[in-house]
């Protein structure tokens, strides 16, 4: 099974400045439909390309403070960062191959 982190508020900073690799964060929320359908796109993604990416959830409801600081408006919303910066931003549910062609640059 595929290893996803889960941040909050609390640890996010750390844990995507700690990285060494990059990670694929999605902010996401329980009522959100979309989200859900990302959540198996994701699970494949952790699985294929745990060697080189991390891929994280951060819950909206349950923090806040992490997604205003993205200007985050709508979910699901991807952010790849890396070096703790972002370079790239999905918004809306994308199907595999879509997020693998906009992610593999960067790896």
């Amino acid at each position: 099974m595929a290893n996803i982190e889960h941040l909050s508020d609390a640890n996010f900073a750390s844990f995507v400045q700690g990285s060494e690799k990059p990670v694929l964060v999605d902010f996401w929320a329980t009522w959100c439909g979309p989200c859900k359908m990302m959540a198996p796109v994701l699970d494949e993604i952790a699985e294929d390309y745990g060697d080189k990416l991390v891929v994280a959830k951060v819950d909206i409801d349950e923090n806040p403070n992490t997604p205003s600081q993205f200007g985050i408006m709508g979910v699901p919303t991807l952010l790849l960062f890396k070096n703790g910066e972002v370079v790239k931003q999905l918004v809306g549910y994308r199907p595999k191959r879509d997020v693998v062609s906009e992610i593999e640059p960067a790896l």
